[in-house]
């Protein structure tokens, strides 16, 4: 019997390398490099595994159809060879990929998976349950197909007869050397020489009838199994476009972007997916997602609505914005002094612009509360730690945006505290992200302690790089009393480093209320009742 080794290209050579036309083993055209990245994935894979070994056992081509199903996502324009082209056995293979790719919606497929050899594998793994139910459908005609390459190999073998008898007669005239001992020999046994290869031929062409047949029994067989695998196909382009867009989806509202996703390996890749999917945080991805889009708008109307509009002209010491006719004074030396002195007094003459400016140059601090009462869900659904952490990390981006420090400060009762900074020069990872997302301390609320460590933070940054004018948000659904000795080096500290506070009450507890603590903290105060409502902090992100 043949044993069938596979080229570079797919193709089925015969022993020893001798290319028994061409026949290939895989439908898809590919080349040496795209071979070489299904092959990178598959080792990295163990999904790929997996579900090849369990395939194998019950149909013996899975292995190549799940190369063929890789290569048509993967490829850019992927192009499937002709019918003729395949081996036998693998017509199957060859007509359940054309049926994946005659879809329209492969097109869809391909947009999310060419190029990317992770998500072109877990367009495979998408597919397997649609792949099992074609493979059982298509199992008569796969077994027509196999006695077809059966028959195939027989009559190879039987060629290859003809040829060994060709030659053992060539061998029995040359053996002394001489044409006439050459003629002498055939007179002896021509025509036991002659009926050899006379029966060896006529062993080839019947078994070359007897392929053909075969070939065209098992070709009709694919055929008639075609239309019963397109609703199949159909639903599994379908089921595999909406996992790679929901993944890629998932990454996008964590703020995970494609050059960082080509940086990992395939198991880190695959390992956090696995930690979005399966993480209570798989539910605040839609939260999340909409807070940050929110965040990005309301940063385009900062933009938008920054000095540029001349409304009139105004009293102040901003030497950006004097007026020429100030500025003339300092050409005069007689002027200079009067110039200084209205400066001094913050009288110089200034153009004054609508719109809203961003005052803060410090860090951005959010303080978040983790408190027992800030899992409960709310009106809308989603909870209150949700709706807090969604919009603390949109003040991630929007710090990043602005090249300024962020910290996040976890917080609950007086002795429970976590604060993750992300310094404005340094990359953020998403492990870093996601464990400031998840932690969750538990317990009742302290002001002080959060609020002390966030004007630590800012007094440090003030000592170490002059930077004034910091944010501090403050994102809770509790009201806790504050002593006024604290009060006190609280407002200090404030005058001193010129930051800002903005309250959120979370939920509309007392916290909301005029004359609460939270308010006097506070320079402005927000509540939230729904849980889901993104624009209720939408101020925050034009004037941050």
């Amino acid at each position: 019997m043949v044993e069938w080794e596979e080229d570079s290209e797919g193709a089925l050579d015969g022993p020893g390398g001798t290319r028994l036309g061409r026949r290939y083993s895989t439908a898809v055209v590919a080349d040496p490099f795209e071979r070489i990245a299904w092959r990178d994935t598959y080792e990295q894979s163990a999904g790929l595994r997996d579900l090849v070994t369990e395939l194998t056992g019950r149909h013996a081509y899975a292995a190549d159809l799940l190369t063929d199903l890789f290569l048509a996502s993967y490829k850019t324009r992927p192009r499937l060879r002709e019918r003729a082209e395949m081996a036998p056995s693998q017509l199957v293979n060859h007509q359940i990929v054309a049926s994946l790719m005659e879809t329209s919606e492969f097109a869809e497929l391909r947009r999310e998976t060419a190029g990317d050899a992770y998500a072109a594998a877990m367009a495979v793994l998408a597919q397997a349950s649609a792949v099992r139910r074609m493979l059982e459908r298509t199992r008569a005609a796969q077994e027509q197909a196999e006695r077809a390459a059966r028959a195939q190999r027989l009559a190879d073998s039987a060629t290859d007869g003809v040829v060994e008898a060709l030659q053992s007669a060539a061998d029995a005239a040359d053996e002394d050397g001489s044409s006439s001992a050459r003629g002498q020999h055939f007179g002896d046994g021509a025509g036991h020489t002659t009926q050899a290869v006379r029966e060896a031929i006529e062993a080839a062409e019947a078994a070359e009838t007897a392929a053909q047949q075969a070939a065209q029994g098992a070709a009709q067989a694919v055929t008639m199994a075609a239309p019963g695998l397109r609703g199949s196909a159909r639903d599994a382009v379908t089921e595999a476009t909406g996992a790679v867009r929901a993944e890629a989806s998932l990454m996008r509202a964590w703020g995970v972007g494609s050059g960082e996703l080509e940086r990992m390996s395939f198991d880190e890749r695959a390992r956090l997916a696995e930690r979005l999917r399966t993480s209570r945080l798989a539910e605040w991805a839609d939260l999340i997602g909409r807070f940050r889009q929110m965040a990005e708008g309301e940063r385009a109307r900062k933009v938008e609505g920054a000095a540029g509009e001349l409304v009139g002209v105004t009293l102040g010491d901003d030497l950006s914005r004097v007026i020429p006719s100030e500025l003339a004074n300092l050409g005069l030396p007689e002027l200079r002094a009067v110039f200084a002195a209205r400066y001094a007094a913050g009288e110089l003459m200034l153009y004054d612009h609508r719109g809203e400016q961003s005052t803060g140059r410090g860090a951005v601090i959010a303080c978040v509360d983790t408190s027992h009462s800030m899992y409960m869900e709310g009106p809308g659904g989603g909870t209150r730690e949700a709706w807090a952490k969604a919009c603390a990390l949109a003040l991630l981006d929007q710090a990043r945006h602005a090249k300024r420090d962020f910290v996040g400060i976890l917080f609950s009762a007086a002795d429970k505290i976590r604060v993750c900074r992300f310094p404005a020069d340094e990359p953020v990872g998403i492990d870093q992200v996601l464990d400031f997302a998840e932690t969750f301390l538990g317990g009742g609320t302290s002001y002080q302690t959060p609020l002390t460590a966030a004007g630590d933070l800012l007094e440090e940054e003030f000592d170490d790089a002059s930077r004034m004018r910091g944010d501090i948000v403050m994102l809770t659904d509790d009201e806790c009393d504050v002593t006024e000795e604290w009060m006190r080096g609280w407002n200090d500290a404030k005058h001193r480093l010129g930051f800002r506070v903005f309250g959120v009450a979370i939920g509309a507890p007392p916290a909301a209320e005029a004359g609460s603590v939270l308010d006097a903290l506070s320079d402005n105060l927000r509540s939230v009742e729904d849980f889901t409502d993104v624009h209720a902090a939408a101020d925050l992100f034009r004037v941050i």
